[in-house]
């Protein structure tokens, strides 16, 4: 099985008409994603070069093709607010924000929104959501060796980083794992679903026997996520590889990377969680490299 994704997708993009639209349609397309419609405001009425209808909004796309059971978002930063919001209003069921850089209120009022409206709103900054052998969103496995990357398996993947994504499943493909679904929660200071939100999916999922993680330094979703593996609340092992342990030597409040990525008085810092995750249960990996080692110690 997988969560979020699989053949029953069907994809509606957001911002289609541009570069990056347009490119994540295709690729999705090839991967064998059904992608039904596209929305740009002031281009309704066209069709892209891949045969998709583009709209003048989310409301009149889903007027032709009500079966839309996913979003990406694929606009520039002023206008991902209104676009969600959009999408949100319409109870798309999934959202997906490829978007970069969008302002921290901003996401603040997307995330109530869709809480509000029970709607699971990934991103902003995701790379995508990809369940091997079965659809992808956004631009995650965009490489030709996306069925080398990422094969069929029973490992969930999550990670803050874009690139991490097709990094550790590729190592887990290599050791003849695989994965049942790679989620990129991006690493901006808000996000929406976070790591206990996606693992709580992961824990519902016959198939997925363990998840890998990869945090870094800010915030505190991988403690929250410890602190619901020590109350029991979720059960599956789950696999850490926390980046930038070396900002422990850094002054506090230093930006690293990722909007999300600030040491502040050691709350968020790598050292807090590893030792939360360590003491929840979860089992710790120092390189990417020894993550399929610890994952053959318990499957």
């Amino acid at each position: 099985m997988s969560i979020l994704v699989d053949e029953n997708t069907k994809v509606l993009v957001q911002g289609i008409t541009g570069k990056e639209g347009s490119r994540a349609a295709r690729e999705m397309l090839a991967y064998g994603t059904k992608v039904l419609a596209g929305v740009t405001p002031g281009k309704g009425g066209q069709t892209t070069e891949d045969g998709i209808p583009v709209f003048n909004s989310v409301k009149e796309a889903l007027a032709q093709f009500p079966e839309v059971n996913c979003a990406l978002i694929v606009v520039p930063p002023q206008f991902v607010l209104a676009a969600a919001t959009e999408s949100i209003e319409a109870n798309i069921p999934l959202i997906d924000i490829l978007t970069e850089k969008v302002p921290v209120a901003q996401v603040a009022t997307m995330i109530a929104l869709a809480r509000k409206q029970g709607v699971v709103l990934v991103g902003p900054s995701s790379v995508g959501i990809i369940s091997s052998g079965k659809a992808k969103i956004g631009s995650i496995g965009s490489s030709e060796l996306v069925h080398t990357i990422f094969t069929p398996g029973n490992i969930g993947v999550i990670s803050k980083s874009g690139g991490m994504t097709a990094e550790i499943s590729r190592i887990i493909s290599e050791a003849g794992l695989g994965q049942s679904t790679v989620i990129g929660i991006g690493g901006d200071l808000l996000i929406g679903a976070d790591f206990l939100d996606i693992v709580r999916l992961f824990e519902k999922d016959e198939d997925t026997k363990a998840i890998v993680i990869f945090g870094e330094v800010g915030g505190t979703y991988e403690e929250q996520l410890a602190a619901a593996m020590e109350a029991g609340t979720i059960t599956k092992t789950v696999v850490a590889l926390i980046a930038g342990q070396f900002s422990e030597k850094l002054p506090q409040d230093t930006v690293l990377g990722h909007a999300g990525a600030i040491v502040s008085k050691g709350r968020g810092s790598a050292a807090s969680k590893v030792a939360s995750l360590q003491k929840a249960g979860a089992l710790i990996a120092n390189t990417p490299e020894e993550i399929p080692v610890l994952l053959h110690t318990i499957l």
